[in-house]
């Protein structure tokens, strides 16, 4: 589960991101796109945590393409840092979002009773 606490911190630091960054006050829709995509990921990532919805993480997949897509294409190059955060963090949950939530757990042949023939 320690993917989940990453994906939940990544969420914090997407919803403080305006602010570090100063988006300026025209740029509304990337104020928007930063604290729609911070409440999603910080849902899924918790709702992980409740055993009927144990698969919720995947869907930050679809939030993160649509971060790293949002910042290479919202944009002429130079890019912004703010957009350059959106790809930064989408990138990151990308690679969070595969990891299943026993990844900290042993291989579950290494702790059955019955050792297996090879």
């Amino acid at each position: 589960m320690w993917a989940r606490v990453v994906e939940f911190m990544l969420a914090c630091w997407l919803a403080a991101s305006p602010f570090i960054f100063s988006h300026s006050e025209e740029a509304i829709v990337l104020w928007w796109s930063d604290y729609l995509c911070a409440a999603l990921v910080g849902t899924f990532a918790l709702l992980s945590y409740w055993r009927p919805t144990r698969h919720a993480h995947l869907l930050i997949l679809v939030v993160a393409v649509w971060m790293v897509g949002f910042g290479r294409f919202a944009e002429a190059a130079p890019l912004s840092p703010g957009l350059q955060n959106n790809m930064v963090v989408g990138l990151l949950l990308m690679m969070f979002a595969i990891c299943p939530n026993n990844a900290s757990q042993p291989p579950r042949m290494w702790y059955e009773d019955e050792p297996r023939a090879l």
